[in-house]
């Protein structure tokens, strides 16, 4: 790109220049931050904020959720997600999927309740979160029944359950997980690993 540009231009582009970064030098830019600072709170103004944690990995960063009653639906629906600033972890500051996270909560194919697929069936079916817990919670006592180790072949008490493992959220609270971790041990399960470590 060629500019034909003379003398007396460059000069006034200069001095326009010069004009622009000493306004700014002078304080006139932090005024503009202010001003985009005040406007910024009217985008969530009719909004509810909730604190939780990114579901990501096992950084476990906070994040605060702002959501508002769709129009559409008459539903909540989230329409802001930012990192908390408060937040020890992440001290507001979120990776590029953590920066993400409103699309994957409001995503279409996103699952919110449980399905299960019955034998012979070639797809999944809705069901309820009872009747979903009830069936994990039967497949687990079936199969501690079946196969729990209460001595070993030299009578040794062992008191453990090879056969079913446990792979715990590291996205909790140090009480939270101390108490997952006594809870599974308790009954007898050996492979118990934690999301923080895949």
């Amino acid at each position: 790109m060629n500019i034909d540009l003379s003398r007396r231009g460059f000069l006034k582009l200069a001095g326009a220049g010069v004009a622009a970064t000493s306004l700014g030098a002078l304080g006139f830019g932090e005024a503009e931050a202010a001003e985009l600072a005040h406007v910024r709170g009217f985008k969530l103004t009719a909004t509810t904020e909730a604190r939780n944690t990114c579901p990501y990995c096992s950084v476990a960063c906070g994040i605060i959720m702002y959501s508002r009653i769709d129009d559409e639906t008459g539903k909540k629906r989230i329409v802001h997600i930012e990192g908390d600033a408060d937040h020890p972890t992440n001290r507001g500051t979120l990776c590029p999927k953590g920066a993400a996270l409103k699309d994957f909560v409001n995503a279409p194919t996103r699952l919110t309740q449980p399905r299960i697929r019955k034998p012979g069936a070639d797809a999944f079916e809705p069901i309820g979160w009872n009747e979903a817990l009830d069936k994990i919670a039967r497949a687990l006592k079936d199969d501690r029944d079946a196969n729990f180790m209460s001595l070993n072949e030299a009578g040794v008490p062992v008191n453990r359950w090879t056969t079913t493992g446990f792979l715990a959220a590291s996205a909790t609270t140090n009480e939270t997980a101390w108490l997952t971790y006594k809870v599974v041990r308790s009954m007898g399960v050996v492979a118990f690993d934690n999301q923080a470590r895949v």
